[in-house]
């Protein structure tokens, strides 16, 4: 499957105003795809299209109001083709979350959720796959979690909106290959990430929640998605406590519960008060937060496995010299 160089693309960044959205819509646009952004709100997004158009990128802003309604959604990619004539990939990023013990979270909350961050994603591809269909090929790049892989407590609805995602997208990607479309479908699963989402969510612990350190830079996972618009990938973790999780679930999952039982719960609070009143993105957006980085940046290391994994050909030449290197130490071992 051979996608377009990211010059020769129209790219649609879904939930671009802040975050890891943001940063993707600059990168694409630095390199001179024309992008379609958008959001749900107008200033933040206007602060957005400023950027851009600062360094000369090709930029048309969409004002939505909900990825939960499709006809919203779809407005996007008929955007993208109204202005550029088609369109080459989607990157679908909005998500919300409540932290709160299962409990003490409303049916309306877990709903919510639920639609924002399953059906979101759903409606984003129903919206982008006829286009894509119509040129012949393309990506669709859908930010997903290692909660895809394993949920967390603190966050029932977030996992289980996640763990949705993978299976929508196993089922649509089958679905693609038995029509011979090369359309690429990836799921990027971050581990966590130093954006505004931890200060943005509902909350019921009292105080801001936290993501469980180590903490990666939001641009990894800009750098993620750029690498799979280009490069069709099924799967591309992001940060490798994310990779580390994956291997400890697929090993034994009732360790994972044992340690997270542990960790789970008081690394997910900060010491700064917050009540469930307070701001928060679940219905509606936060408004004047247009950064990337969170409140975290002390805590952000970097992931040595993102680079090994954006260059295949030195990840399998390791891997063999480390097969070789042991199956020649134990032939000289069953020689002796």
């Amino acid at each position: 499957m051979q996608l377009k160089p990211i010059q020769d693309q129209v790219v649609a960044v879904v939930g671009a105003s802040s975050g890891i959205g943001r940063e993707t819509a600059l990168q694409f646009a630095k390199k001179r795809a024309k992008v379609v952004v958008s959001g749900r709100s107008e200033v933040k997004l206007a602060s957005l299209v400023d950027e851009i158009r600062s360094f000369g990128g090709d930029v048309t802003p969409v004002i939505i109001a909900d990825v939960a309604e499709f006809d919203q959604v779809k407005a996007i990619a008929d955007k993208a083709v109204d202005v550029y004539g088609r369109l080459d990939t989607w990157v679908h990023v909005p998500a919300t979350a409540v932290f709160a013990t299962f409990d003490q979270t409303t049916p309306e909350e877990f709903k919510r959720v639920i639609e924002v961050n399953l059906l979101g994603q759903v409606y984003g591809a129903m919206a982008a796959l006829p286009y894509l269909k119509r040129e012949g090929r393309g990506a669709l790049i859908h930010i997903s979690s290692i909660e895809g892989v394993r949920s967390l407590p603190l966050q029932s609805s977030y996992g289980a909106a996640k763990h949705g995602i993978e299976g929508f997208l196993e089922s649509l990607r089958v679905e693609l290959q038995h029509e011979k479309i090369p359309i690429s479908v990836t799921s990027i699963r971050p581990a966590v990430i130093n954006t505004p989402f931890w200060d943005n969510a509902k909350t019921r612990l009292g105080v801001q929640p936290a993501g469980i350190p180590p903490y990666y830079d939001p641009r990894l996972v800009a750098d993620a998605i750029l690498y799979t618009a280009t490069h069709p990938t099924r799967d591309f973790f992001v940060g490798d406590s994310a990779r580390m999780l994956d291997f400890l679930q697929k090993l034994s999952p009732s360790l994972v519960d044992a340690l997270l039982v542990q960790v789970g719960f008081p690394l997910q609070r900060t010491q700064e008060p917050k009540s469930e009143s307070d701001s928060n993105n679940l219905y509606d957006p936060v408004l004047n937060d247009t950064r990337v980085d969170g409140d975290f940046s002390q805590s952000v290391v970097p992931s040595i496995l993102d680079w090994v994994d954006k260059n295949p050909a030195l990840k399998w030449g390791a891997i063999a010299s480390v097969a070789f290197a042991l199956a020649l130490t134990q032939g000289m071992r069953n020689n002796s």
